[in-house]
Formats: structure tokens, C-alpha cells, sequence
């Protein structure tokens, strides 16, 4: 204690954004928002924390995101709740709760803002961390995933990136899931 003032820290894993990285974050922010609305997606915005059970249904019971990387608490109704791990789950939720999709008719989404996993803090990944994601509802069609996958694109070109990995996973084909769950 310096002066009679207890001094904080931020939580390991986490970290103040200002300054230089702050501005880094919104023009990244920015970028990503101009080609999305150039996609006509839509923005939405879930809460930071979710019922335990979102996430042990969509992402599953047995993957490393439920079991040891969640934070998972009571409110003081004893709801099980957890800070969102991921993006997916809250929007799928917000869009039927909200009735903002329906059987035959294309919808868009991207979301951005801070998610939290309880991992071993490392050089490039954090406990809280700030993601940005796109979701795409109502067809089966490959053109929607090469839609997402030209977002990608885009936006690394947008950003003067040359070289760069895209990394495909399928969490709907049962051959799949066992490596999504390794990863």
C-alpha cells in the first residue's frame, strides 16, 4: 500500500487497451464493419454472460470449452450463468428468441466484443480476448460458406495482408467433430 491506497492490477489474462492498441483495435473494428455492411449483415449484440446450459448443448458437454475453460458462476437466483466462451451460441439464441430468422429466408449477422476463457494466459492468447464473427442463416447452399470464407478474404486484402492461413472446419459432419473437440 503506497499513501493508505490499496494497489489494483487487472486480472492475469487480462489487459487495459489504450493508446496505440486501442486505436489498432478500432480501425480493425472499423474495417471488419465496412465489408460486413458492404455484405448487408447485420449487427447484434448478446449479452456478456449466458445461461451454463447455451454452451454445454451447442458447443458440448465433453470439449475443453465446457469442461475447464468456461467462467461459470451463481447469480442470486442460483442461475448456473457463464461468461460467453464464443460467439456462435448467443447469436443462434438472440436470432430465435427474437424471432429474427425464419425457414427459407437468409439472415446475417456479425457480432464483435469481448469473450473470456479460462486458459493458460500466453503470448497471443488472453483470458479475456476481443473477437469478431459472422453468422449466416438460412442457407445450405456452398455459397454461404464461400461468402463467410470472401469475407475473410477481404478483409485481410482490406488490411494489406499477403500471407495468410484459412483453416476449414465442418462441425456438422460427424467425421469432423472429434478433431474440432482435439483443437
Amino acid at each position: 500500500m503506497r499513501n493508505n491506497l490499496m494497489v489494483y492490477s487487472a486480472p492475469r489474462g487480462t489487459k487495459d487497451i489504450f493508446g496505440e492498441e486501442a486505436k489498432i483495435r478500432h480501425f480493425l473494428d472499423t474495417k471488419a464493419r465496412e465489408i460486413f455492411a458492404r455484405w448487408n449483415y447485420q449487427e447484434i449484440s448478446t449479452p456478456i454472460f449466458e445461461e451454463v446450459n447455451l454452451f454445454t448443448r451447442s458447443v458440448g458437454e465433453t470439449t475443453d470449452i465446457v469442461e475447464k475453460e468456461m467462467y461459470v458462476f451463481k447469480d442470486k437466483r442460483e442461475r448456473l450463468l457463464a461468461l460467453r466462451p464464443e460467439g456462435t451460441a448467443p447469436v443462434v439464441r438472440a436470432a430465435i428468441e427474437n424471432a429474427l430468422i425464419s425457414p427459407g429466408k437468409i439472415s446475417k449477422f456479425f457480432y464483435s466484443g469481448p469473450f473470456y476463457r479460462y486458459e493458460r494466459p500466453q503470448a497471443g492468447r488472453q483470458r479475456e480476448f476481443y473477437q469478431i464473427g459472422v453468422e449466416f442463416f438460412g442457407s445450405v447452399s456452398p455459397y454461404a460458406d464461400f461468402e463467410v470464407l470472401s469475407l475473410a478474404v477481404e478483409y485481410f486484402h482490406n488490411l494489406g495482408l499477403k500471407e495468410y492461413n484459412l483453416f476449414l472446419n465442418n462441425l456438422g459432419c460427424p467425421n469432423c467433430r472429434p478433431e474440432y473437440r482435439k483443437a
